[in-house]
């Protein structure tokens, strides 16, 4: 018997570390994957002399090249009242980092056969059809302008709300009459649940006709919303089942119930926590109703890099295939074409485009910022930020809590980043 115990001992502690084996990625020292590790130090360098300096809380950087990491930092706090220190494990609100993986559950209906992205979401969600588009009309006599209400010349479809080309717009940042009734109407302040949202929005004008413009917006939201309809479940629950699961993704969700997580959640400084017209940090303790796919999920940097691999892999991870690698480079590639571009603060940057639930390197030069071409790239609100690039065989996660500094650090950690590399991509 006692053996027998043992053995079972043995069994359930190979069990246990397989189980954290499957959750992170092998790693390897920098300069085996072709980055120069005193190059990589600068880096940590940067953000620890900022983190001293007061400027940001706490950070979790990690990079990765051929499939294994060669840096994984926490610097700084998790909680900055409470000075406690960061932790790889660390928990981030990521988001509109939640909308990749909104997109890629349609993406999984869409090689079900259950959507097509030329389908009128009004298909789907029927109050969505026949809106009306909202058109300043300046006043001659220097007056306020009015708002003069058109017929949409076609209902958006699954296509534009993957691309942000559906009409919809945010309330949160920018100026105009369909931002401001956004915000009037308070259309997501009470979290709502999506069901909920979609009627609310449908009650708006579109602040454009549907795929003449891009502009940063609910399309995302909606989108989790159809994922619902269509399938049949909540967007978490078919997350969790087709995505979040398969890739190990443990930390990732909309809420945070386990109070054994709680202290994991990392907080911003007490005067950074405004990201928009009323606009601030949610707290993910507290569950409700709803599950936004353009901007409520929390995650890790760990998590976030399994699915980040996932894509890089095209698709797969583990043995566990989330989607073809014909569906990943779709989604990678620039679906804008001539589209115009608006909302500056949110625009995917010169030399960008945009695909399905994400910014897409249109060309080597053009952009301030070091990259490659087909390079796809999103962030957070909050902070957070991911980059992968195919050629390179590379990608990063950035998890940090501070709304304030969250464009200034894309840019920086690109450049640095990209300035590590040393080697040629070849595996």
């Amino acid at each position: 018997m006692r053996s027998r115990a043992a053995v079972l001992t043995i069994l359930l502690h190979l069990v246990g570390l397989t189980v954290v084996h499957a959750q992170s990625l092998p790693s390897a020292k920098p300069e085996q994957v072709g980055l120069a590790p005193e190059r990589l130090a600068r880096i940590t360098a940067r953000l620890k002399s900022d983190v001293d300096a007061g400027v940001i809380p706490g950070v979790v950087l990690l990079v990765a090249r051929h499939g294994k990491v060669a840096l994984f930092e926490s610097i700084g706090a998790r909680d900055p009242e409470r000075t406690a220190p960061m932790t790889r494990d660390a928990i981030f609100r990521i988001y509109s980092m939640s909308k990749p993986i909104t997109s890629v559950a349609a993406m999984i209906l869409f090689e079900d056969g259950k959507i097509t992205l030329d389908q009128p979401v009004s298909k789907y969600l029927p109050q969505l059809g026949g809106l009306t588009v909202g058109v300043e009309k300046p006043d001659p006599s220097g007056g306020p302008p009015t708002l003069e209400l058109q017929p949409a010349r076609r209902d958006m479809t699954i296509q534009d709300l993957l691309r942000h080309t559906s009409g919809l717009t945010y309330g949160f940042f920018g100026t105009g009459s369909v931002k401001k009734a956004y915000v009037d109407g308070k259309v997501w302040n009470d979290y709502p649940s999506n069901a909920e949202l979609v009627d609310r929005l449908a009650r708006i004008p579109l602040a454009y006709q549907p795929g003449t413009t891009w502009d940063y917006s609910h399309s995302t939201d909606v989108l989790g919303r159809l994922v619902e309809v269509v399938s049949g479940v909540s967007l978490y629950q078919f997350e969790k089942e087709r995505l979040l699961d398969p890739l190990g993704m443990k930390d990732t969700s909309f809420y945070v119930t386990d109070a054994a997580k709680h202290d994991r959640i990392v907080e911003p400084f007490p005067n950074d926590r405004a990201f928009g017209i009323d606009a601030t940090f949610n707290d993910p303790r507290v569950a409700q109703k709803w599950e936004s796919g353009g901007g409520g999920m929390v995650s890790t940097a760990t998590d976030y890099a399994r699915f980040l691999q996932m894509l890089l892999n095209g698709g797969t991870l583990d043995g566990k295939r989330v989607l073809a690698p014909k569906t990943v480079a779709y989604m990678t590639s620039d679906h804008l074409g001539t589209v115009i571009a608006t909302t500056p603060l949110y625009l995917p940057g010169p030399g960008f485009g945009f695909g399905l639930g994400f910014a897409v390197r249109t060309a080597a030069g053009v952009s301030p910022f070091a990259g490659t071409v087909g390079e796809y790239n999103w962030g957070g609100a909050g902070g957070t930020y991911f980059w992968v690039d195919p050629r390179e065989d590379l990608f990063v996660v950035f998890m940090m809590q501070s709304p304030k500094h969250r464009v200034p650090y894309r840019g920086l950690l690109k450049d640095m980043v990209y300035a590590a590399i040393v080697r040629p991509a070849s595996k």
